[in-house]
């Protein structure tokens, strides 16, 4: 039997999102972007702001700007998503009526940031239905959510549990903020990780999206220079805070990120070798190297194994099979 069918009985399949979410505001930032994308390949999702990225006055001529992108001949491998304003801007639903009217076939998400609760979420999620029914989608547009106030981490569980939800992010710089001035600054930075009130946040966080089968993503990291820094903050969040994505904000981010958070080759080595060995064993207990392995271990290494074939990395030809 299926690894998939065995291991996950009853549960919902993992999201294979690709690990590196990049943001980009301007047009110059957007096609440099898709051109990266395109010679790269999918493994790295492209964001384009409306958000932070529209001048103040100009919401509509820069959502028209979004829907020539992704009309562009570079937007290739479907992995293009929009960030809107958030909702309550005058211009959110302008952007979402603008964007899935002229280009709704070419979104692969929609991001609402700075949302107060579930109730909130729920309204953005009615209009983007009712302009993708208008626009003459026939599937659902996923959806991501920024936690980046008190009232939706109240509700961060609430949130994950949303069926249209796909993955949720942390917004780091505007939780700090929202403590007005009770969090040192060095929070919006590397103090991150350290700091009790963030940690407990990014915690929340993880474990929402970890019980309802979402994609937990962690927030930018300024320094977009100093490789070992960009490194070191995609580990800590993976390996302490149990991140799996996280965003970027220059094309120099991007490779460091991919590299991070997807699995290594001596890690898809192992993985294969003990889900050969329990199949095998038509999934009984194997032991391997002196170490016991069963149906827990397996699931572990089968999500290995999905997330390097989401990734596009180099699998066994026999694994490669399993996809």
């Amino acid at each position: 039997m299926h690894p998939q069918t065995v291991l996950f009985q009853g549960e919902a399949p993992l999201r294979a999102l690709p690990v590196c979410d990049h943001y980009a505001g301007t047009e110059v930032r957007m096609r440099k972007a898709l051109a990266l994308q395109k010679d790269l390949g999918p493994v790295f999702d492209i964001t384009l702001d409306c958000e932070d990225g529209a001048p103040v006055g100009q919401e509509s001529e820069h959502a028209a700007l979004v829907v020539d992108v992704l009309h562009s001949p570079d937007h290739i491998h479907g992995r293009v998503g929009v960030r809107i304003h958030d909702p309550s801007h005058p211009c959110w639903l302008s952007d979402i009526q603008t964007i899935l009217s002229l280009a709704g076939k070419q979104v692969a998400f929609i991001m609402i940031p700075k949302v107060s609760g579930v109730a909130q979420t729920q309204m953005v999620l009615d209009a983007i239905n009712q302009a993708s029914q208008h626009a003459g989608l026939t599937q659902r547009i996923p959806v991501q959510v920024l936690i980046e106030t008190h009232s939706a981490l109240r509700e961060v569980f609430e949130l994950a549990a949303l069926p249209q939800v796909e993955s949720l992010s942390f917004g780091l710089m505007d939780f700090v903020s929202a403590h007005h001035g009770a969090i040192p600054s060095d929070a919006m930075d590397r103090g991150q990780f350290d700091h009790p009130l963030i940690a407990r946040a990014m915690l929340e966080i993880s474990a929402a999206c970890h019980a309802f089968g979402k994609v937990p993503a962690h927030n930018v990291c300024t320094n977009f220079k100093d490789e070992a820094i960009i490194r070191s903050d995609c580990l800590r969040a993976k390996n302490e805070f149990g991140y799996t994505r996280k965003w970027s904000i220059h094309p120099n981010q991007i490779p460091i990120i991919v590299a991070a958070l997807t699995p290594s080759n001596d890690e898809i080595e192992t993985a294969w070798a003990i889900i050969h060995a329990a199949m095998t064993a038509d999934w009984g207990p194997i032991q391997m190297n002196g170490v016991l392995h069963d149906r827990a271990s397996y699931r572990y290494y089968w999500t290995v194994l999905q997330k390097a074939s989401a990734a596009g990395l180099k699998l066994p030809e026999a694994a490669k099979k399993l996809f």
